[in-house]
């Protein structure tokens, strides 16, 4: 596997054999899955798989695949259709069982899904404590409400929400269980163009006052180099490259060196680059068809 160690303004490659070693891919705790030992997870490190195997029937979906997320840090998993992303994230989540290997990650475990599967005959405040016993619960939901710009549509219907709304307040239900592993599955796929800017800005700000591990799978090799501590790419059940960002945010797609990255993770995801972007004498920015990426984050 290859690891790269990126400074967008300062880009550095290397080879590490140790890599191949490892595997990065976060978890929520499988409540039916012996081998998973939540309790026994550094605090330091809430997510440790070691030798994680997933198979249906004959396929091998998750083949061996280790991985460990640091407490704070924002992880983006990559990978083409069939890699096994989804096969990862629903073994993280608890979702499915695996099949042999150890995962141990923390019982504060949250998740956000492409759908914000609300409740419709909930209203927006209740929708957020689902399935929660608290003391005031209102008032716990019209905190997280506020925190991601919804106080004023605590008591919407769910399908009176546009779709960027909807999972705001998805994102609501998800931190006021207060998580120390937050999982993001495609959560702003469904979103225009202006939305997910927007939302990308508050899963940033959010991230940042709270700093839960998180866990980001997309397809979108733009938005995982905007946003994440590092980049995965998973292949065939394995993660075969991690790419370490350290430019400090906010950053920006114009940079060359960000177009660097990106060809690189294009071509690891098989996406033939016409004009591959050097770090020494790096041109200016590729010239791309107008794309949401195209802002700082």
């Amino acid at each position: 596997m290859t690891s790269i160690q990126l400074n967008l303004l300062d880009v550095q490659l290397r080879n590490d054999s140790t890599v191949g070693q490892r595997a990065d891919t976060p978890t929520l705790p499988p409540t039916h899955t012996p081998t998973h030992t939540p309790t026994h997870t550094p605090a330091h490190t809430p997510v440790h798989a070691r030798q994680l195997t997933k198979r249906f029937g004959d396929n091998v979906i998750l083949d061996q695949l280790n991985l460990d997320i640091r407490a704070g840090e924002f992880v983006a998993l990559l990978g083409r259709s069939g890699s096994g992303k989804t096969t990862l994230l629903r073994a993280l989540a608890g979702l499915d069982r695996i099949t042999s290997g150890t995962l141990e990650v923390p019982k504060a475990c949250t998740a956000v899904f492409q759908e914000p599967r609300l409740m419709p005959w909930k209203r927006a405040w209740r929708n957020v404590t689902l399935g929660l016993k608290l003391d005031q619960p209102r008032q716990h939901a019209r905190q997280a409400l506020a925190e991601v710009g919804l106080a004023h549509r605590e008591n919407a219907w769910p399908g009176t929400l546009s779709g960027g709304e909807a999972q705001r307040v998805a994102l609501a239900r998800a931190l006021v269980r207060e998580p120390q592993l937050l999982l993001l599955d495609e959560p702003f796929a469904a979103l225009d163009a202006l939305t997910r800017i927007r939302m990308h800005q508050l899963i940033l700000s959010l991230w940042r006052q709270h700093r839960p591990a998180v866990l980001l799978v997309t397809h979108d090799v733009d938005e995982a180099v905007l946003l994440a501590d590092r980049v995965l790419v998973l292949e065939q059940g394995r993660i075969v490259s991690d790419i370490a960002i350290t430019q400090p945010r906010p950053r920006s797609a114009e940079l060359p060196q960000f177009q660097q990255v990106r060809a690189q993770l294009l071509e690891l995801l098989g996406v033939e680059i016409d004009t591959p972007v050097t770090t020494e004498n790096a041109p200016a920015p590729v010239v791309m068809p107008f794309n949401f990426s195209n802002f700082s984050i």
